[in-house]
């Protein structure tokens, strides 16, 4: 039977690391799962959502995202002012 997971590696400072533990403790869960959970979570989200994530933009330009990004939340959801 064919797998369809993929094992891949990451990098982290050791703050980083630190925090991960942190959460993976008070989660209960491993870092395998807290990581695995996190780039599913990531995958599925818009452009818009991957770059402000990842903060590749500069503040200036986050900002007027930002913008963007509730006026268009207000539009989906009926309340246009």
């Amino acid at each position: 039977m064919a797998s369809n997971r993929s094992i891949m590696r990451i990098q982290l400072d050791a703050s980083a690391k630190a925090e991960l533990d942190k959460i993976c403790d008070k989660r209960g869960m491993t870092q395998i799962a807290v990581m695995s959970r996190l780039v599913g979570w990531f995958v599925k989200q818009d452009e818009v959502i991957q770059t402000s994530v990842m903060a590749t933009l500069s503040d200036g330009a986050m900002a007027q995202l930002a913008k963007q990004l509730l006026k268009r939340a207000a539009s989906e959801r009926g309340d246009d002012k």
